[in-house]
């Protein structure tokens, strides 16, 4: 017995695939005759080809098996018509948002597409509050990136002071999640800081994962003492899991399970941490407008104005402060227009819940899964599980994948719930039914295929992004919170030198951004695990690469992959790595060059160049410049705050470890 043909046929209905095939599928082979069966059929030429199709992950799949020692002489041209075929009759459909009706509730109006959506919102605390936010987040995210659009205009600049007040604060943040920890660190330091929230305070759509650690960065800067950020976590696990499905790719692309137990493993309650957050900002004097959707701002020579409006009584307020701050993540119209409707160009639509009931027989809550595959392509995303256990019994469960942002395309939340709640039994054993459904959790994780510091725009005059709106963080397992929280040294301190000196136009700003040349060469990591819209793959050909590299990481010393994941990758582990994953699967730089393209892929080496030359002035100058500034910063700094800004800012691109 032979396989012959294996095809990923993009649609949830297997037997309308199944009864095509036995009923109005015709091949156009004269010599060439059909019988039925139950899963497909047979087809006689006059050796016996068996066509049968099964159900996984949602969608529905194909395999040609020839039962006979001897291929058939049309054997090219049969399969060739039953592809093109099948292609004509089953396309791809990219998911469309439903339009809502007044008169009827979320609920009463998506029933009717997402069934199984709505079936388990219902059971969820919040549903429907929850199943209003995901349909807000998709309309949102959608309108940003729709072919033609032109971005709205929410930033106006002015080229002359405001002058009728001083400003209110030091720092106004729009965005009460990323926003609160780095307002709170710059409110210690003294600065009148002010909070803009959309939700009620402390309330987020995502659970947070990161390393003890990284979290130290909070304790090392005083925010926090350790016994406050005991309080915030619910779960540390002894190891975590990275497996991709390779049931499909051949035996030297098969790997091992590559253990992670210091990357994500502890889990945070986001809400506790952002109250705590909350405290300290009353704590430091900060003001915090929640339920108040940002507006529009404007910006003069001497400060910026905000307008934000309350969603509780219609009512506008005007903030005004010395600098803004965009921490409002993938939904940000501010870095939209900054970036001329092209802020991001990759996103991981990401949905999951928090749940509880998962019997301990099916998974031990000592243990997560970082990255995890339980099937091939499914209807054009390579869908990706995360599990990280939680308080008690509650695990949180993840269900995400990488995609290349396409005004055709953009990415479904509510299309990947149905998959969620159809499939989640697929990935760990369960019965809905009898799960508790604590919280929804759910969003887009924004990403920039950066070229170097200054290809995206994370600034204006006294205007910064961070966070998710920023889209510095890397492509393959850290959002926005962990970028933010690895780098909030460079952050805060930078940020804090330039307003001391009064720094705030674009090119002083644009000093402070999270660029790392390490993070943005790794891009090419995160294409390759995307499937271009309208083009369709092998099924497999995705897991076989990340088989091929997180393989290849299962070999080399722990420390290796946990410097890889964590972002600390140098020169010389990145052209080893490559180099290594090259020899074990020579295909795999001619699939990512079919999948990226040749621009993209002449792209990529301009990143690539920018992360040598970093690399090479890390080598000459890296101690020198941290040991020259330590000495001679403060005098730098009285004649010479510009100069000593950009020196300070090239020495954390060359001393990001």
């Amino acid at each position: 017995m032979q396989q012959l043909l294996y095809l990923e046929v993009p649609t949830r209905h297997t037997p309308a695939v199944q009864a095509w095939l036995r009923d109005r599928y015709c091949p156009n082979i004269a010599s060439v005759s059909k019988s039925a069966t139950r899963n497909g059929c047979l087809l006689h030429c006059p050796e016996t080809l068996s066509v049968f199709v099964w159900s996984l992950q949602a969608t529905t799949y194909l395999k040609v098996f020839l039962w006979s020692d001897t291929s058939p002489k049309c054997q090219g041209e049969l399969l060739a018509d039953l592809e093109r075929q099948i292609r004509q009759q089953f396309p791809l459909v990219y998911p469309q948002l439903p339009d809502r009706k007044s008169q009827t509730n979320i609920f009463e109006n998506l029933e009717p597409y997402y069934p199984l959506t709505v079936k388990f919102f219902r059971k969820f605390p919040k549903g429907e509050y929850d199943l209003e936010r995901v349909y807000w987040w998709e309309k949102r995210w959608r309108d940003s990136v729709r072919y033609g659009q032109t971005p709205a205009h929410v930033l106006f600049a002015h080229d002359q002071p405001y002058g009728k007040t001083a400003p209110q604060f030091d720092l106004l943040y729009f965005g009460g999640a990323l926003g609160a920890i780095h307002g709170a660190m710059m409110a210690k330091l003294g600065y009148r800081v002010c909070l803009v929230e959309r939700l009620g305070f402390g309330r987020m759509n995502r659970e947070w994962n990161i390393s003890r650690s990284e979290l130290a960065v909070l304790v090392d800067f005083g925010l926090f003492t350790w016994a406050e950020l005991e309080s915030t976590i619910t779960a540390e696990y002894v190891d975590g899991f990275n497996k991709f499905f390779d049931g499909n790719n051949p035996p030297h692309l098969k790997s091992p399970v590559l253990h992670t137990p210091t990357v994500l493993n502890v889990a945070l309650d986001t809400s506790k941490l952002l109250l705590l957050c909350g405290e300290k900002l009353r704590e430091y004097g900060a003001e915090i407008y929640e339920f108040h959707e940002f507006m529009q701002l404007d910006t003069y020579t001497d400060q910026v104005v905000a307008e934000v409006r309350s969603l509780v009584t219609e009512q506008t307020v005007t903030l005004s402060a010395r600098v803004a701050i965009d921490a409002m993540g993938s939904a940000s119209l501010i870095s939209q227009q900054l970036n001329a409707g092209r802020a991001f160009s990759s996103v991981c639509p990401t949905v999951g819940a928090v749940v509880q009931g998962i019997s301990p027989e099916v998974w031990d809550s000592r243990y997560g899964d970082v990255l995890f595959s339980h099937g091939d392509i499914s209807r054009g995303r390579q869908l990706i599980w995360e599990l990280f256990p939680g308080e008690g019994e509650e695990l949180t469960i993840y269900l995400f994948h990488y995609h290349e942002v396409h005004p055709e395309n953009p990415g479904s939340l509510l299309d990947m719930y149905e998959d969620f709640f159809a499939i989640l039994p697929e990935y760990r054993w369960c019965d809905l039914e009898r799960l508790q459904w604590k919280k929804a959790t759910f969003g887009y994780i924004p990403g920039y295929f950066s070229l170097g510091e200054t290809s995206r725009t994370c600034a204006s005059d006294r205007l910064l992004c961070i966070g998710d709106a920023a889209a510095m963080q890397s492509p393959l397992v850290f959002t926005g919170f962990g970028s933010l929280v690895r780098n909030l040294p460079r952050l805060t301190q930078l940020l804090n030198f330039a307003l001391q000196h009064d720094l705030v136009r674009k090119a002083d700003l644009e000093k402070v951004t999270a660029y790392q040349s390490n993070v943005a060469v790794t891009w090419l990591f995160s294409k390759g695990m995307m499937v271009p819209t309208g083009r369709y793959l092998p099924p497999e050909r995705i897991n076989a690469m990340l088989n091929t590299f997180f393989g290849l990481l299962a070999e080399q010393a722990p420390q290796i992959s946990d410097r890889f994941i964590k972002d600390r990758i140098d020169w010389l582990m990145f052209n080893r790595l490559a180099l290594l994953a090259a020899l074990k699967n020579p295909q795999m730089v001619s699939w990512i060059w079919q999948m990226a393209g040749t621009k993209n892929m002449v792209q990529w080496l301009s990143s690539y160049a920018v992360f040598t030359g970093h690399s090479l002035q890390k080598w000459l100058l890296g101690r020198s410049l941290k040991s020259f500034l330590a000495k001679y910063q403060e005098q730098i700094a009285g004649r010479f705050p510009r100069l000593c800004l950009s020196l300070m800012s090239w020495q954390y691109n060359l001393n990001w470890e």
